[in-house]
């Protein structure tokens, strides 16, 4: 008697190694068939493909667009980092040679919402900045943020002059308030409709999110903010010490 979990784990695993190589031969930015062919051509039903085209998107191989079709992604350069030191993208990048720019950006003057004015500990009343924008590299989102901050902490004119993708940065370099630590949870989310239209993904489609309340060296709350990466181009960990 054939064990069906073992047929199944099997075929599951034969159509995963054709897909990959599938994705593995075609060309950076090229456009796979669409779903229909490719189910057809590989002998399983849109819903078992959809499924295993679900795991290379979120290893970042390849990206869907709605109405449009699912490209292959081959990226030339990973940012890869530990999570000891704080650092923009825009240094993390620098260092590996990637080319990266800041893509569509707005900034939004608000009314804190409770839970900012809790992680910020402003008062219930105050008003935000709220700076969101959209980093690309390789002609392609790879990373969408958005930084919430006291209304009176960063002035227009310091955005419009010197901002660049990163509140982190354009703090440093003002060096007022000094900066000292970052607590950051990190886990992986599906995609809402704001956050995958930022990234060129579908919603529900898994990313990674990091939600981090940056502080002075007095200890100070000063920047709320949740970073969304597109599976692929990053790549994170940690250093851990035996004790």
């Amino acid at each position: 008697m054939v064990n069906s979990t073992s047929s199944s784990s099997s075929l599951s695993q034969r159509l995963h190694e054709q897909l990959r190589e599938i994705i593995t031969e075609a060309s950076a930015g090229e456009r796979l068939p669409s779903e229909p062919e490719l189910a057809h051509h590989l002998g399983v039903s849109r819903a078992t493909l959809r499924e295993a085209m679900r795991t290379f998107e979120t290893q970042g191989l390849i990206y869907r667009r709605q109405g449009v079709g699912t490209f292959v992604v081959h990226p030339s350069h990973i940012i890869e980092s530990g999570l000891e030191v704080l650092e923009s993208i825009e240094s993390l990048a620098e260092r590996i040679g990637l080319p990266v720019k800041m893509g569509v950006y707005n900034v939004t003057h608000r009314a804190a919402h409770v839970e900012e004015v809790e992680a910020l500990q402003i008062e219930k009343d105050a008003q935000v900045v709220c700076i969101s924008r959209v980093i690309e590299a390789e002609n392609r989102p790879v990373a969408y943020l958005v930084d919430i901050l006291p209304d009176d902490l960063i002035s227009q004119k310091e955005l419009d002059r010197e901002f660049t993708g990163s509140v982190l940065d354009l703090l440093l370099r003002r060096g007022d308030p000094q900066l000292g630590t970052s607590r950051t949870e990190l886990r992986v989310i599906p995609a809402d409709q704001e956050i995958a239209r930022s990234l060129g993904v579908q919603r529900k489609d898994g990313v990674l999110a990091f939600e981090a309340l940056l502080f002075t060296v007095e200890g100070r709350p000063v920047d709320y903010s949740f970073s969304y990466f597109l599976p692929g181009y990053f790549r994170f960990h940690v250093i851990r010490r035996v004790e």
